[in-house]
């Protein structure tokens, strides 16, 4: 008995340790992830970050360095599934495979990760969901904190995160999180040394106080009841066939009229964990046999704010179901150029006088010169992009 006792004592003591050793995090920094995603692929990790959640980002930058130098400088956040936390983008678009999909697509088996849902977590979790609010100003995903923490989990990363095509069909996917456009994502495990850092509005606020959206006070009806896809089809018939007509109609065409079947599904809801059915092939078919599922936060945006947003993300999928020529294999960072220029145009076409960026950047004042708009926008959207969303070209 004594010697069955000392030979299971060991057997324990040894499989302890092998389930300690595998399940013991690399340190690294995402600077180093960035740079090959792949390798890192299925391995639980450590790094210190800061994170920002912002309209349709969710994201961690390197502490030390945030300008890696890719095109993507951050890796994509998710809770694990069931998390049910509070922080993640106000509106995203996931593509996936449709059910008729032609290509040759096999889901991942990815290991399950089971979050520490600790004090830590969600002191996290309720600094990266706290909100910005300076009257009626309409501030699109801004949050009042970016966080910085010490971040464990398992992260998921591929050589290129570019959609494949042939033929003008997408035939291969590859990123994570809006537009798949992530090589990188962190499935979060813990968090640990939660340091908040507000983010400066101080700026934008001396401006846009006091501001009311000019056709706010004609919206009738609660969040639940206005329809935001609607509103911005009403605008995209009242428009001409000049060139920001055309615009602003391609990007609202994308949205299913009825009970039409195009692909395009929308859900009202906060997207912020990764959910493998988002990884699977989906259930419905498809024209081009893809989907394109967009989710939007109403807790997060009000009436006005849904429209920009539904504005925003049907000119992300008219830019990745049909991209204009040269287009094809444009970098996130030219892909959220298009979709905030025409955002800010839909919001300086029915009223507004502000449009504020998370991180404080105004990318529409109505007081700007006329001769000065189109630089004052451009200039604006550049530092947004390029130090707020931590993209380049």
């Amino acid at each position: 008995m004594k010697r069955t006792l000392v030979v299971f004592g060991l057997i324990l003591s040894f499989g302890c340790g092998l389930h300690a050793q595998a399940a013991a995090p690399v340190d690294t920094t995402v600077c180093d992830i960035v740079k090959k995603p792949a390798s890192f692929d299925g391995k639980m990790v450590r790094i210190k970050g800061v994170v920002f959640a912002g309209f349709d980002e969710f994201a961690i930058k390197d502490a030390a360095d945030p300008n890696c130098g890719f095109q993507e400088d951050a890796i994509w956040l998710s809770y694990p599934p069931g998390t049910k936390g509070k922080a993640g983008p106000i509106a995203m678009v996931v593509v996936q495979p449709a059910h008729n999909f032609t290509g040759t697509y096999k889901a991942p088996s990815r290991t399950p990760v089971t979050l520490e849902k600790d004090k830590n977590f969600k002191q996290f979790d309720s600094l990266l969901s706290q909100t910005h609010q300076n009257g009626a100003d309409m501030c699109l995903g801004c949050t009042r904190y970016e966080v910085a923490a010490t971040l464990v989990g398992r992260l998921d990363g591929v050589a290129d995160a570019t959609l494949k095509r042939e033929g003008g069909k997408i035939v291969g996917f590859g990123g994570f999180g809006n537009m798949n456009a992530y090589p990188a994502r962190l499935v979060l495990q813990s968090v640990s040394d939660v340091t908040p850092k507000a983010i400066d509005f101080s700026k934008t606020d001396a401006i846009t106080k006091g501001d009311v959206m000019a056709n706010q006070e004609t919206m009738m009806g609660g969040p639940q009841s206005y329809d935001p896809i609607a509103a911005m089809q009403k605008l995209a018939s009242a428009m001409g066939s000049d060139q920001t007509g055309k615009q602003i109609q391609r990007a609202v065409a994308v949205y299913p009229k009825g009970k039409e079947q195009n692909g395009v599904t929308i859900a009202y809801t906060l997207s912020n964990e990764a959910s493998p059915a988002d990884e699977a092939p989906g259930t419905h078919d498809s024209p081009d046999g893809v989907l394109f599922n967009l989710s939007f936060n109403r807790d997060r945006m009000q009436q006005d704010a849904l429209s920009r947003a539904v504005i925003h993300m049907g000119q992300h999928v008219a830019d990745l179901r049909n991209p204009n020529s040269g287009d094809e294999e444009a970098p996130a960072y030219i892909l959220e150029y298009d979709g905030w220029g025409i955002t800010a145009v839909a919001a300086a076409i029915s009223g507004q006088k502000y449009l504020t960026l998370p991180g404080g950047y105004l990318l529409w004042n109505v007081g700007w010169a006329a001769a000065d708009r189109q630089n004052d926008m451009d200039a604006a959207l550049k530092d947004f992009l390029s130090n707020e969303a931590r993209l380049s070209r």
